[in-house]
Order: structure tokens, then C-alpha cells, then sequence
């Protein structure tokens, strides 16, 4: 993961300017280029594939829903990380509908904003800590799953409590359980979501209508 081209997608100046100043600091990034809204940064899109794409979810022209679908259209093997502002989880969902892989909030760290491009670089989901904590209490689940893709109804069971930040032996306590069946279903729903942790069993179960947000 070397010079790695990262495009910026923001309509404030200021924000722009500090998370390019932390990008350059990292010395696996060799090119960094912004954006002020969605339609600028559509109109660049032909000169050059970014590896990774931080996009504002709200932003004037063209939000960052609408730019994501439009984007990926143009180019399905973008990695997008939307970049969010408390008080936007209402967007999350479609975000994540629109293919998004990651959510980091604005006031993000240089830890977690390197964290975020490597696990999207390397094929994973990213959600930063405070998102991912936030959504773990917000979601309710829906009575009707939409779309299973072959999961049990024990382990469409055993997902939500996932989603709920409950461990294995949390899960098995509740559902009386011993934790070595649940640590089988878990086994088995990575397999058959092809998720690899917490985060992206998270993002396949708002896509497949398990839960809702």
C-alpha cells in the first residue's frame, strides 16, 4: 500500500485543508487532491482513480448520497469513506445503500483516519468507534428480512445480538446457549456474508434489511 492517490469531497475550505495536511504527513500516500461538492468532484473523475475517496455526506450541489451513486457508477471499485458530522445518522443508511465501506466522524484522529484507508484498502468495512457505538443503540430490527442470503433464522437471531455489541458469551447466556454453538453460527455467518467483523456484519445487516437504523 504505497502512494496511494486520496481524493478529498468537502464543501468547507478548513476542513479541507487540515485532513490534507494529515494525509500528506503519511508516507504511504503520494497524491492528494479535493473537492468542493459532489459535481466538481464527478467532473475530475476521468482524470485519474483515486484509491480512496473521503466524501461528505452533506454538502451543496450534490450531497454526498447522490455523488457516491453517481461515482460508483462511473467506477465500481471505488472506496468511499463518508465523513460524518454528529447528528447525521438519519444518512446512514442510505450511505451505505449508495456503497459506501467506511464512516468516520469529523473530529477523527490520525489513527483512526489511517486505520480507516487501510481496512477499506484491504477490502474491509470501517466504521469509527463512536459511529459504530451510536449505531449499535439506534437500530431496531425488522420483522420481515428482506434479503437472508441463506442465513437460519438462529443466525439471523445471533446477527442482531451481534449488532447489539453482545459477545459470544453474551449472546449464548441470553439465548441459552453454551458459547461454543455461538462461536460455530458466528463462524458461519462470516462465511456466509463474507464479513470480517463487527463492522461489516453491521453494514450487511442494514443492507439486507435484517435491521434498520
Amino acid at each position: 500500500m504505497n502512494d496511494l492517490f486520496v481524493y478529498i469531497v468537502d464543501d468547507h475550505q478548513l476542513f479541507r485543508a487540515g485532513l490534507r495536511l494529515l494525509l500528506e504527513n503519511f508516507p504511504f500516500i503520494g497524491r492528494v487532491k479535493e473537492a468542493s461538492n459532489g459535481k466538481e468532484f464527478l467532473d475530475d473523475l476521468g482524470s485519474g482513480t483515486p484509491d480512496v475517496v473521503f466524501m461528505d455526506i452533506e454538502m451543496p450541489v450534490l450531497n454526498g448520497i447522490e455523488t457516491t451513486l453517481q461515482a460508483l457508477e462511473m467506477d465500481p471499485g471505488l472506496r468511499i469513506i463518508a465523513l460524518s458530522m454528529y447528528g447525521e445518522e438519519v444518512y446512514y443508511s442510505k450511505m451505505i445503500a449508495a456503497g459506501a465501506l467506511g464512516f468516520i466522524v469529523k473530529n477523527s484522529g490520525i489513527r483512526e483516519v489511517e486505520e480507516a484507508i487501510r481496512s477499506v484498502m484491504d477490502g474491509r468495512n470501517y466504521f469509527s468507534q463512536e459511529i459504530l457505538s451510536g449505531l449499535l443503540q439506534t437500530f431496531t430490527r425488522k420483522k420481515s428480512p428482506s434479503r437472508s442470503s441463506g442465513l437460519t433464522d438462529r443466525e439471523i437471531e445471533i446477527l442482531v445480538h451481534i449488532c447489539k455489541g453482545l459477545s459470544n458469551k453474551e449472546i449464548a447466556d441470553t439465548l441459552f446457549l453454551s458459547k461454543r454453538t455461538v462461536d460455530k453460527h458466528r463462524e458461519n455467518i462470516l462465511m456466509k456474508t463474507g464479513a470480517r467483523n463487527t463492522a461489516g456484519l453491521v453494514m450487511y445487516a442494514i443492507q439486507s434489511g435484517i435491521i434498520e437504523l
